[in-house]
Parts: structure tokens; sequence; C-alpha cells
């Protein structure tokens, strides 16, 4: 590479470049690159500042920033949006120790709820989710997760609309015939075992859900339309 010209080596004082991150970072990220450091700098996981002559120069506050999110991804399999908004925040907040120990707060445990709270939650009664369960809708458990109430919500008000449980069978099998989809695109991803690749896997499968159900939105307005013109 050539040479920085004296006024931005002088602006660069104390600042490092791709080549001098990697040195320091790849050892406890072997799978860091310069294209993967770009892209980071794309998702605005970080942002360094530039040289008059374009150089990307890095401060030590970029490099722990650059850690963090790193290790976040690599050992709690988080999306870089959910990265990006936590060390924003901790930015926001002056926390310079999240660099180093991100608090317990970074991953709160999902809240459970057991059958009445689950009820109570989603405004049902126990008949509805009986049917949910029997049908294959709800699998039965001890204790539900925050989609489910979401899901025992909307049961609750198709069945005022005369859609039952049993109704929404096919509804459930073409889900999972998508999540086979899915699956397929991403097997590529899904038989690597290295934590970037699983990242990369559970940020994808969201994305290619999202564009699955805005085709499906499609198809069912299209469809509508017919039935009520």
């Amino acid at each position: 590479m050539a040479a920085l010209p004296a006024r931005d080596r002088s602006a660069s004082a104390g600042l490092l470049s791709i080549g001098q991150v990697l040195a320091r970072l790849t050892p406890e990220f072997p799978d860091l690159t310069s294209s993967k450091l770009r892209f980071l700098e794309v998702q605005g996981i970080v942002t360094p500042s530039r040289t008059e002559s374009g150089y990307r120069k890095f401060s030590p506050s970029d490099i722990e920033r650059l850690r963090l999110g790193l290790t976040l991804q690599r050992d709690h399999y988080l999306p870089l949006s959910v990265i990006r908004e936590q060390l924003d925040e901790a930015e926001a907040n002056g926390d310079t120790g999240l660099a180093f120990a991100p608090p317990p707060s970074i991953t709160p445990a999902p809240r459970r709820y057991r059958r009445e709270e689950l009820l109570s939650a989603a405004g049902a009664g126990p008949q509805i989710l009986n049917d949910a369960i029997s049908t294959g809708i709800i699998a039965a458990a001890e204790t539900y997760p925050e989609s489910t109430v979401t899901l025992l919500r909307g049961l609750v008000a198709l069945d005022r609309h005369g859609i039952e449980p049993r109704h929404l069978r096919t509804v459930r099998q073409s889900a999972e015939r998508e999540v086979s989809l899915i699956e397929s695109a991403m097997s590529a991803l899904l038989r690597r075992t290295d934590a970037a690749s699983r990242g990369k896997a559970r940020e994808m499968g969201p994305e290619l859900a999202g564009k699955i159900s805005e085709v499906r939105a499609a198809f069912v307005k299209e469809a509508l339309a017919r039935v009520l013109s």
C-alpha cells in the first residue's frame, strides 16, 4: 500500500488501519476479514474516521466496540441490528464497561406463561386453547412463550368470525412447508458449525420468512379481490 501523505499521517496519529485492526483482532476472531470489517461498518457496528485520502482509521473505542460486537455475534448469536442498538445505547449512557463485559440484561430471559396466565394474557377461554392443542395448532406444554400468546389472541379473533382452530390445520402445514423451504435455502450455512455461519443463518432465516410472508400476503390480497369483485 502506498505511503500516506504527511497530512494524513498527522491526522491519523494513534489510529489503526484495517490491517492493524485485523492483526489485533484475528487471534480472537479468526473469521474476521477486511471485507467483513467493511460490512460491519455498513451495518453501523463501527464507524471509523477517514483521512483526507479516504483511508479508514480506527480509534481505541472503535476497536473495543468491534470486540464486543463480534463477541455478541459469536457467543450469543444476536442479529447485527440488535447488536448495533445495544452498542449505541451503551455509548449514549456512557457505559464504557460494556466494552469488556456485556450485562446480563443484554440477553434477558424470555417470559414464560403458565396455562392460566396464557389464557388471561390472550383473553381466551379454556375451550379454544383445548381445541388448538387437540388440532396441533398449539403444542401442549407446562409453560408457553410470548409467541403463543400472540397466536392464541389471533385464534380468539378468528373464532369470533366462525374460523375455528380445526380450520387452520392447513395454515399450520403451509407454515411448516415454508420453514422447509427456508431451511433448504440456508442448507450451506446450516452445514457449517462455526459461530459466524450460525449467526448469519439466524439473521437470514427471519429475513427470508418476511419475504415469503410478503409474497403470501400478495397472493391472499389478489385472491380476496377476486372474491369481492
